[in-house]
């Protein structure tokens, strides 16, 4: 599994010209389901996100985190994010989980992060959408449930 991370002021994701997800302060999460993950990895991702300490105190250091400051979350699906670049100018997605199987995954992401987080939103599994937000900070990471060949 892998998730880009955003700390956002807010967030929205449209599909055909309709908001189907928003939210204001918290995290948009672009997750990407591989093949070769395994239930176990949602709930081991679900709990780094929301855990990460990327929120500034008053003090100004980064030590809250998504359920510290009581935040939001945006889930957009992103099988794009196991794009292979490393051959030709066409990316290859074979590393990327089947659509039904990762449509089952994803869901079961966002339901499991409604038990934990206030307000949870997601864009549609499969739809094309149109992602806008404001990143504070800016902040963004990468987290990948498993090592990444860094060359």
């Amino acid at each position: 599994m892998r998730a880009v991370v955003q700390r956002v002021k807010k967030a929205s994701v449209e599909v055909d010209g309709k908001i189907v997800g928003q939210i204001g302060r918290g995290i948009l999460v672009l997750l990407g389901i591989g093949k070769g993950d395994v239930v176990r990895d949602i709930q081991w991702m679900l709990d780094k996100i929301i855990s990460l300490r990327i929120f500034e105190k008053e003090d100004g250091k980064l030590d809250e985190s998504l359920i510290d400051i009581n935040g939001e979350l945006l889930v957009v699906s992103q099988f794009t994010l196991y794009g292979d670049c490393s051959r030709g100018r066409r990316p290859s997605f074979t590393d990327a989980m089947e659509a039904k199987e990762a449509k089952s995954f994803f869901e079961l992401f966002i339901t499991k992060a409604r038990e934990q987080v206030k307000k949870v939103e997601s864009g549609i599994f499969q739809a094309s959408m149109d992602v806008s937000l404001i990143n504070e900070g800016p902040v963004t990471l990468i987290i990948d449930n498993k090592s990444i060949n860094r060359y």
